[in-house]
């Protein structure tokens, strides 16, 4: 009976997003319905949406492990970068989006530059979505089965802790799936304010609680390492002198010029290039509205970041004062930083209190899930769909379609995620947030690359040449980050691609200026075609 309570507000929870988002069915017979909302939703509750695409079930469990792993708050200066960036989507991206009438993004490429451009970037998109989303889905399924290891068999195998996995996750994917194709982004955008309030109400509560059983603000501040918020970077030793200093900070993850270069092209990929999240920005009633929210959502983050981290450091001080036999370890013997959450949550928090926090945990996993299965049906059926197969004439036809295209991607979303999980039963030590955030960086630098030129050029990219720059912009990021050792490792083989002793090996979050550098760069080497000039911000802006 001790869980009784905790299923019933679960169950709960369940009943009430699911009904939520099933009575959006009738709102969403139409094309703009569907995928924008008639563009007629209210900026806080995009504010809400932006937040619950944010923070996924990734950040909820992988923040509060960085906060236990490293014990300060330098994952917090990325904030400074985010917050930036949005500034510039508000200004920049979201006005020529509106301007240009766009339902999928890739529209404005298509306009700028050509078709070949727009299904080039649309097709990054769908990629790299699907990959990042499906990568993510298993996480919130680790409360299972840690619940399995702690109170039914502690000796689990890797391929029954994957078949764990599996259940967990679909049963996820399916009932989401239901209300978002059903309902469209209205139902994902209304469903997601709940969560919201649900998400913040467990963090709130599991701070709360934490506080109250380690000796409050004195004992988190004793637990914290320096540098505490601010880190200038360090030189690399083995390379003195000014490339030393260079090299330490861009193989550091979380640095001052991490936060300001790093994170700030980060933001401009996530939040101006990438459907999922622009889908729902586009829903406000206008461009002032949407951009509102969008900075709004950058100063949420970071009282939410510090809760998350604050959450962490205190469970290391919670379990340096109660130590636990029982708690997650990874091969190397040493706290599995990424479960140390979901072990407290299932083992030390109240009843009724532990099914808020997991209904928490839930809400995020849906949240992102959502938005990821309607903007990767929208980019499918506006950018590819349609012009294989033909536009139906009709808007039920339409929304059919669109339909079509969240089922499918839920399946492949399974796909990915069953992967995913596979891969993480067997190699238990693998860190969440720098998988989630690196899966972008490979891909999204192109993009931002090519998008940068289009919004802030007049005369400069065309078809040909951004094929080239962002193939290029891959190349060089893939060989940067060391992608070709990392997938010789996954193999089991040792090497990669020669590099000299002084190479850098650029962390995660300088992967997408890199990206946009080499992109930009090379795209700007090709002149627009006549019949394309005039579509630029730069022009549109002065007529």
């Amino acid at each position: 009976m001790p869980y009784l309570l905790d299923a019933i507000v679960i169950l709960g929870y369940f009943a009430l997003i699911i009904g939520i988002g099933l009575s959006q069915r009738s709102k969403s017979g139409s094309m703009e319905g569907f995928t924008l909302g008639d563009r007629q939703i209210a900026w806080w509750a995009v504010l809400a949406s932006i937040l619950a695409a944010e923070i996924s079930a990734g950040t909820f469990f992988g923040a509060p492990g960085e906060g236990y792993a490293l014990r300060n708050y330098t994952y917090i200066q990325l904030m400074a970068g985010y917050l930036l960036a949005r500034v510039v989507v508000s200004a920049v991206f979201i006005p020529a989006y509106y301007r240009h009438g766009v339902v999928s993004v890739y529209e404005f490429l298509e306009a700028r530059f050509g078709p070949k451009t727009r299904r080039r970037a649309s097709a990054v998109f769908l990629v790299t979505r699907l990959l990042a989303s499906g990568s993510r889905l298993w996480v919130p399924t680790v409360l299972l089965v840690l619940g399995w290891k702690v109170f039914v068999n502690p000796a689990i195998s890797p391929m029954h802790e994957f078949w764990l996995y599996a259940a967990a996750l679909v049963v996820i994917t399916v009932l989401t799936s239901i209300y978002t194709a059903l309902g469209g982004i209205r139902a994902v955008i209304w469903t997601d304010v709940i969560q919201v309030v649900i998400l913040f109400s467990a963090l709130g509560f599991a701070l709360w609680h934490l506080l109250a059983h380690t000796g409050g603000w004195p004992a988190l501040n004793a637990a914290i390492l320096k540098p505490a918020l601010i880190d200038w970077g360090r030189p690399d030793p083995a390379h003195p002198g000014a490339w030393g200093w260079v090299k330490g900070i861009l193989e550091t993850e979380y640095t001052m010029w991490t936060a300001f270069l790093g994170s700030t092209f980060v933001t401009l990929a996530t939040h101006g290039t990438d459907q999922d999240m622009v889908q729902r920005m586009l829903t406000a009633k206008n461009k002032r509205q949407s951009g509102f929210a969008t900075i709004l959502s950058g100063i949420a983050d970071i009282p939410v970041n510090f809760m998350v981290l604050s959450i962490g450091i205190l469970l290391f001080v919670f379990y340096q004062q109660h130590p636990e036999i029982l708690l997650p370890k990874n091969a190397k013997g040493a706290p599995d930083s990424s479960q140390v959450f979901p072990f407290f949550i299932l083992t030390s928090m109240p009843a009724g209190l532990r099914g808020l926090v997991v209904a928490g945990v839930l809400a995020t996993a849906m949240g992102s899930l959502s938005t990821a299965l309607n903007s990767l049906a929208t980019s499918y059926v506006r950018d590819f769909h349609f012009r294989w197969f033909g536009e139906p004439s009709t808007e039920k036809g339409k929304v059919r379609i669109l339909r079509f295209g969240t089922v499918l991607f839920a399946i492949l979303l399974i796909s990915v995620a069953l992967g995913t999980a596979w891969v993480k039963a067997h190699n238990p030590s693998l860190r969440i947030i720098p998988i989630i955030l690196g899966v972008f960086g490979y891909t999204y630098g192109s993009l931002l690359g090519v998008f940068m030129v289009g919004l802030f050029t007049n005369t400069r990219g065309n078809d040909f040449g951004n094929g080239i720059a962002m193939l290029a912009g891959f190349i060089v990021v893939g060989y940067l980050s060391g992608l070709d050792k990392g997938l010789m490792a996954s193999l089991g083989i040792q090497g990669g691609i020669p590099r000299p002793n002084w190479m850098v090996e650029i962390e995660f979050p300088w992967r997408i200026l890199f990206g946009t550098l080499v992109t930009f760069a090379i795209a700007m080497c090709f002149k627009t075609p006549e019949a394309k000039l005039g579509h630029s911000k730069i022009v549109q802006a002065g007529t």
